[in-house]
């Protein structure tokens, strides 16, 4: 029996529940109240303390990033909220933005208080209007009621945050590119080091961190770190929103524990596979991620560690699942196309690569393949991604983290299912 109660999403069925009125009803901005009282560096340790993650992707800790702002540095200092929510499967900071549009706003509060920012952003995905009318109306109420702008609440901290639209790029969902795109400049991600926390937006000291991550603050100041690692696995527990999509009868977001097995996600929270078809793969974490097979995915924590050990990772939480009707091959084509159109084109391998897979798959699909296809799709794979072996980490051959985006998901659809990729050559050659 499933006794965990949501804590992100526990009042978004509740009418108005996006108004400052209803936030505050539920105990909304307690925790800034307390946080105005505490030193900057005693919220950075207990967000250290409660071992949250982020939640954008990287799995980074929260309060280790915030620790890398440097102390003696003379310039501003910025914090940037990542809206620019885009990798397919992925949906849960929009359900935030439009439900509890307050608790996201108190988060970002507490951490621009921690870092000593008193200039903030919202970098929201560009095809999200919707959600960037309503984030205007609540940066609006919170000025009205001096929970923004100067002496916040009668303290002696001021902060002024602006909301900026993305114009539909995913390369700016990388954090580098997010802050050239910010500057006004192309969204090509930079070289690193130097790193955001040290030489970020207009060259000062940066943190960028996610919707949902910026989302647990408040409740982790409230209830503190030690509740909040009681959720689930220690080095990685909290909350989280995994967005079940694809082959299932219900799909959506849903709030559980770190360590949520995925057969739990798949077969009790969104509803099992339709028509009582069978599972053959699923994707874990977005279009990122490795996809797991059936048998792979029956086994499995919805865990930072865990993961990597089965050859995947979290990433965005985002599950795509596949039934045995998905013809894989062509499956592979669709998430290379998505790749090869957003790739910003400053990395060769990867401007090239991702253009490459997309031809040779077509050519594959389309009848027109040869018998060295299936090993070259793997050779160029590797080298937009460079070594894929996630017990050692990941040695790229790009800039930013795109290039293995790319590689991951096209290496495990060969890998795992190369027999539907030999059905594709025309048999003469195969014989050949």
């Amino acid at each position: 029996m499933n006794t965990f109660k949501p804590v992100l999403t526990e009042y978004i069925d509740q009418e108005d529940c996006h108004t400052l009125q209803f936030y505050k009803s539920i105990g909304g901005y307690t925790a800034l109240e307390k946080v105005l009282t505490m030193n900057p560096e005693d919220v950075t340790q207990e967000v250290k303390d409660s071992n949250l993650r982020g939640r954008g992707g990287a799995g980074f800790s929260t309060g280790m990033k915030w620790g890398f702002i440097p102390k003696d540095s003379n310039k501003p200092k910025y914090l940037i909220n990542n809206a620019d929510e885009s990798e397919p499967g992925t949906f849960k900071d929009r359900l935030l933005m439009n439900k509890a549009p307050h608790q996201m706003l108190e988060g970002m509060i507490i951490a621009a208080y921690a870092i000593g920012c008193n200039t903030s952003f919202i970098y929201i995905r560009g095809e999200f209007y919707q959600e960037y009318k309503l984030l205007e109306q609540t940066i609006a109420e919170a000025y009205d009621n001096n929970i923004l702008g100067q002496n916040i609440l009668g303290s002696n901290y001021s902060l002024d945050i602006v909301n900026h639209r993305g114009a539909g790029a995913y390369i700016c969902g990388e954090e580098t590119g997010l802050l050239e795109s910010l500057e006004g400049k192309r969204g090509w991600p930079r070289n690193k080091p130097p790193f955001p926390a040290i030489e970020g937006y207009l060259q000062s000291p940066t943190i960028v961190n996610n919707v949902e991550t910026l989302s647990c603050l408040p409740h982790i100041i409230n209830r503190g770190a030690s509740w909040f690692k009681s959720i689930g696995p220690e080095k990685g527990p909290g909350p989280r929103l995994f967005c079940v999509s694809g082959s299932v009868n219900n799909p959506g977001v849903f709030e559980e524990p770190m360590g949520v097995s995925l057969k739990d996600l798949i077969f009790d929270r969104a509803g099992g596979i339709p028509d009582g078809k069978q599972l053959k793969a699923v994707f874990p974490g977005g279009s990122s991620s490795a996809i797991l097979t059936a048998n792979e995915a029956m086994d499995v924590m919805m865990d930072f560690e865990e993961l990597v050990e089965k050859g995947s990772m979290l990433g965005s939480a985002g599950i795509i699942v596949m039934d045995e009707t998905v013809d894989m091959v062509q499956a592979c084509l669709n998430i290379a196309r998505f790749y090869a159109h957003e790739s910003c084109g400053q990395c060769t391998p990867c401007r090239e690569g991702t253009s490459w897979l997309v031809m040779m798959l077509t050519r594959l699909i389309n009848g027109g393949g040869k018998p060295g296809d299936i090993d070259m799709l793997l050779e160029i794979a590797d080298n937009i991604g460079g070594l894929i072996d996630f017990s050692k980490g990941s040695f790229g051959k790009t800039i930013c983290p795109f290039g293995e985006a790319v590689a991951w998901p096209v290496r495990s659809f060969v890998e795992k299912f190369k027999g539907e990729f030999m059905e594709y050559l025309p048999q003469e050659k195969v014989v050949a």
